[in-house]
């Protein structure tokens, strides 16, 4: 993570950018914000590029629900343009407050959204990227339906900015929700926590986000519904709750809720481990977060899930998730960063995209 001897440069444009990373000799981070450095690989680049110059909203075509984005328009400024015309980009991830989307794209981040519109990879329709050499590469357009070519935006999303960095993307957009309301179904049982989310999940209602959380002792189901029917909607499930066995609310004024469960996706100075499961390991995962004195957040429909830890033995919960798909997210600052399971692919197309292992 250190980067104190970097020298730092942010080019005013992409064709700037471009020329930069084509001419540096020694290793370069491409950042935006930086709100999620920890999440690097622990490295000592020789120059940091970033994509702060690029902060231009370059098209909002409200009429065909689309916009054009450069890589280093903070997601919030982008958010307050698109509420002007009642539509909004689902991307919800915690520190939406500085981050870009650039950045949020490279990291393939997401928040409770996630479950109703799905993640960036299914948002980004469109991208133009710099390579290592300085090759500015496009993929996908400004429509939604779009297939032709090799889909570049799907493997840049989620590269962490190692194969290239993202200098454009465009973005499909989507219908701002008048209002909101969300059932909460609270719980002192795992048990009855994994039911009451499998019972929203199977549900015949209409979700703005399904999320679960578990802390202390205490577990809470929330499901959100959005729009002219979303109180009733959000009725019913209060009702499905309550026939799950647990005690269940609607909450109108609903957003610090959700805020909540997007603060349980990063600790500024302990562990987040992110895990990728089944929705019927939400019971057992709860058992996890309880022994160790985590927080567990989570897309309780998808399987996604963050346990946090700010204050105990990081070690010891890492091993006791040894059997899922996991991956450490923030994390102490003596902490090494864990390879990820695909390292062997990701190793293969990191010689394709940057032979000489400039990007890191």
């Amino acid at each position: 993570m250190a980067t104190a001897g970097a020298r730092r440069s942010a080019p005013a444009s992409a064709a700037e950018l471009a020329a930069e990373l084509a001419a540096a000799c020694g290793t370069v981070r491409v950042l935006g914000a930086g709100t999620k450095l920890g999440w690097a690989p622990d490295a000592s680049p020789e120059l940091e590029l970033s994509t702060a110059g690029l902060d231009r909203i370059v098209e909002h075509n409200a009429g065909d629900l689309t916009a054009v984005l450069e890589a280093g328009v903070p997601l919030a400024r982008a958010q307050e343009v698109f509420r002007e015309a009642g539509q909004m980009l689902a991307l919800d991830p915690p520190d939406a407050g500085g981050a870009t989307v650039g950045g949020i794209v490279a990291a393939n981040d997401s928040g409770p959204l996630r479950a109703r519109y799905g993640g960036p990879r299914d948002l980004v329709v469109g991208m133009r990227v710099a390579l290592a050499d300085g090759t500015v590469a496009k993929s996908g357009g400004k429509v939604i339906k779009n297939v032709a070519g090799y889909d570049l935006a799907k493997l840049f999303t989620g590269s962490y900015g190692t194969l290239g960095a993202i200098l454009e993307v465009s973005v499909r957009l989507h219908p701002l929700p008048p209002a909101t309301a969300t059932a909460v179904g609270h719980t002192h049982s795992p048990h009855l926590l994994a039911g009451g989310a499998a019972t929203l999940s199977h549900a015949r209602l209409e979700q703005l986000g399904l999320d679960a959380r578990w802390a202390a002792g205490a577990g809470m189901v929330l499901g959100r519904f959005g729009g002219v029917a979303a109180r009733a909607q959000a009725e019913s499930a209060e009702q499905l709750l309550r026939d799950a066995g647990l005690e269940a609310e609607l909450v109108a004024d609903d957003e610090p809720l959700w805020q909540a469960q997007r603060e349980g996706q990063r600790s500024p100075e302990g562990l987040v481990v992110r895990v990728s499961g089944l929705q019927t390991d939400l019971e057992r995962l709860a058992g996890v977060a309880e022994r160790h004195g985590a927080t567990l957040v989570g897309r309780a429909g998808l399987g996604l899930y963050w346990l946090r830890l700010d204050d105990g033995d990081a070690s010891a919960l890492l091993s006791d998730l040894a059997g899922f798909v996991r991956l450490a997210l923030d994390r102490p600052a003596d902490m090494a960063l864990e390879p990820p399971a695909s390292n062997a692919l990701l190793a293969r197309l990191k010689e394709r995209f940057d032979p000489a292992m400039k990007l890191v």
